[in-house]
């Protein structure tokens, strides 16, 4: 198991010992963190599961694609230079420690 740590926008943190291979989005939802939304279910088309990555992993992560890229623009909350849907990011073992923060709103 990984060890991710979610970071809400109230400050409210949950650590989730997250199975190898599973989505940031689907670690989150399964384990009652208010930060995301997922309106789409997981198939990156609602950027409702925004978030911000550690920048300290991001080499650790796979580029995101083109429609992860487009799906940055429709976000409501600001995009920033590590943010990413959490849809879109597997977990690694590489990721072991890692902390993910929320925006104050996803829709």
């Amino acid at each position: 198991m990984v060890k991710i740590n979610f970071i809400e926008a109230d400050g409210s943190e949950t650590e989730l010992d997250v199975q190898d291979g599973w989505s940031l989005m689907q670690a989150a939802v399964s384990n009652g963190v208010e930060g995301i939304e997922a309106e789409c279910g997981g198939s990156c088309c609602c950027a409702t599961c925004h978030c911000y990555v550690d920048e300290a992993y991001l080499d650790k992560l796979e580029a995101a694609n083109d429609k992860e890229l487009g799906m940055l623009e429709e976000t409501v909350a600001e995009r920033k230079d590590n943010s990413r849907l959490a849809c879109q990011v597997k977990v690694t073992p590489e990721m072991d420690g890692m902390t993910v923060h929320l925006p104050e709103v996803q829709s």
